[in-house]
C-alpha cells in the first residue's frame, strides 16, 4: 500500500469473513475491528478530546459537510489540519458530505435503517422537510442548513475540502439513497457514485501532488446499491477494479440505507467482491447486534453519532439493555451507570448524580452521559476483537446478545 498507510490481517474468524487487523496510519495504528468515535464538528460533543482518549477512542471522525461550512475547511488547514485544530493527536476521519445530500434532500437526518413500507418513490420526502438538496450527474447543489445560503458540491470539491482538512482516512463523494428509492433510480445513482468515484481518485491524485510534503491521506471508495444484491455486488467490484494513472482505492466504505434485519448479509455481499488487503468501513453503525452481524460478516471500523446522541436524551448502555437515568426510580439510587464499568463516570458519579443534573438541566450531565456510552461501544468493540483472537467469538456473541436483549432488559 501507499507509504504511511497500510493494513494488515493478523487473525481470521474460522467459516466467516470476519477478521482482526491493523490499519496503519501516519498518527497512528487502529487495532480492528474498532469504533471510531464520531466529533462531528472538530468535537465529540461535550467531551473533552483528552477525554476521548481516555475511554479508549483509537481515531475519531469528523464531517466534511459540517466543517466546510464552519469554521471553513481552508482554516482548519491553516491551523494545521483536523487534529492539531481539535487537539487530537491520533489518527483521524472524514466523510465526505454525502450522507447530508441525503439529509438535506429527504430530510431523514441520521436514518439509514428505515421501513420500507409503502410505495417506491423517488421524489421522497421525510415529514414536514422541505428539500434542501439537488443531486445533478455533476453534483449536489444545497442550501446551507445554518443562514440557507447556496453552495456546491463536486468530487473535486468534496476532495479539496478533505485536503484542506487533512484527515488520514478520507472519503470518495457519494450519492446516498433512501430504501424507497425506485429501483430505477437506485441503478442510476449507483452509476452516478461510480463516474464520481473516479474523478475523486483523480483529484485526489492531483491534491496529493500538490501539497507535497504533507502525510498521505487514504482514499475510501464508497459502495452504495440499497438493499439489491446485484447493485452491492456491481458497485463494490467496480469500485475495487477503478484505476486512475496507477493509483486504486487504498479502502472502502460500506455506506447507504440498510435493511436492518439484513445488515450482515448486504454486508457480505459487498465484502465477498472486495480485496482481502484493503480495510472496510462501515458508516453509521452502532447497535450491539449490528455490530456483531457486521463483523461477522467482515467490516474493519465502523462510526455512529448514536452513542453520543442519545447519552444527550439520558439513554444510559449497559450490558443489560438501555435505560434512562432520569426516570424516577434513580433518584435515589447510589450506584453507578452501570455496575462494574471502568469509564471515569461510573468510577466517579452515581446514578441519582446524573439523574439530579438532567433534571436541572446542567451541561454535565451530557459530558457525564457521553463518557459512559462511548467508553461502552468502543469497549464491546475491543471484546469482540479480543474475541476474535480467542477463537470464542461466536459464544461471546451469544452470551451478550442474550443478555442485552433479553425480554426486560434494562438496567
Amino acid at each position: 500500500m501507499t507509504a504511511g498507510f497500510s493494513f494488515d490481517v493478523t487473525h481470521r474468524l474460522d467459516d466467516a469473513r470476519g477478521r482482526v487487523g491493523v490499519i496503519h496510519t501516519p498518527h497512528g495504528d487502529i487495532e480492528t475491528p474498532a469504533f471510531i468515535v464520531v466529533g462531528t464538528k472538530a468535537t465529540v460533543k461535550a467531551v473533552l478530546p483528552e477525554a476521548v482518549a481516555d475511554l479508549g477512542a483509537q481515531a475519531v471522525l469528523a464531517n466534511a459537510y459540517h466543517l466546510y461550512l464552519q469554521p471553513g475547511s481552508d482554516l482548519v488547514d491553516q491551523a494545521g489540519g483536523l487534529g492539531r485544530f481539535m487537539n487530537w493527536p491520533g489518527p483521524t476521519v472524514t466523510d465526505s458530505g454525502g450522507f447530508q445530500v441525503m439529509s438535506l434532500g429527504a430530510g431523514f437526518k441520521k436514518v439509514l435503517a428505515m421501513d420500507t413500507a409503502g410505495l417506491a418513490d423517488d421524489d421522497v420526502i421525510a415529514d414536514g422537510k422541505t428539500r434542501m438538496a439537488h443531486v445533478d450527474d455533476d453534483g449536489v447543489t444545497f442550501r446551507s442548513h445554518l443562514d440557507g445560503t447556496s453552495h456546491r458540491f463536486t468530487p473535486e470539491v468534496s476532495m479539496r475540502i478533505q485536503h484542506e482538512l487533512g484527515a488520514d482516512i478520507i472519503f470518495a463523494f457519494d450519492e446516498l439513497t433512501t430504501l424507497m428509492n425506485t429501483r430505477a433510480y437506485q441503478e442510476a445513482s449507483v452509476e452516478r457514485t461510480h463516474r464520481w468515484a473516479e474523478r475523486c481518485l483523480a483529484e485526489h491524485q492531483c491534491l496529493t501532488r500538490e501539497r507535497g510534503g504533507r502525510p498521505y491521506q487514504a482514499l475510501f471508495g464508497v459502495i452504495q446499491g440499497a438493499q439489491y444484491e446485484d447493485l452491492r455486488r456491481g458497485a463494490a467490484r467496480g469500485l475495487a477494479e477503478l484505476e486512475v494513472d496507477g493509483r486504486t482505492f487504498d479502502g472502502f466504505g460500506l455506506g447507504g440505507a440498510l435493511e436492518k434485519e439484513n445488515l450482515g448479509t448486504i454486508i457480505s455481499w459487498m465484502v465477498d467482491e472486495l480485496p482481502e488487503r484493503k480495510p472496510r468501513h462501515l458508516l453509521g453503525i452502532s447497535e450491539p447486534d449490528d455490530l456483531f452481524a457486521a463483523v461477522e460478516a467482515g467490516a474493519d471500523t465502523f462510526d455512529c453519532v448514536n452513542p453520543s446522541r442519545v447519552a444527550r436524551n439520558a439513554a444510559i448502555y449497559t450490558a443489560d439493555g438501555r435505560y434512562n437515568v432520569n426516570t424516577a426510580r434513580h433518584r435515589r439510587s447510589f450506584i453507578p451507570l452501570e455496575e462494574g464499568c471502568d469509564c471515569y463516570t461510573c468510577t466517579h458519579y452515581t446514578r441519582a448524580y446524573l439523574h439530579h443534573l438532567f433534571k436541572a438541566k446542567e451541561m454535565l450531565s451530557s459530558t457525564l452521559a457521553t463518557i459512559h456510552n462511548e467508553r461502552f461501544t468502543v469497549r464491546l468493540v475491543d471484546q469482540i476483537r479480543a474475541s476474535l483472537k480467542s477463537g470464542d467469538f461466536y459464544a461471546f456473541r451469544d452470551e451478550f446478545l442474550g443478555r442485552f436483549y433479553r425480554r426486560g432488559a434494562g438496567a
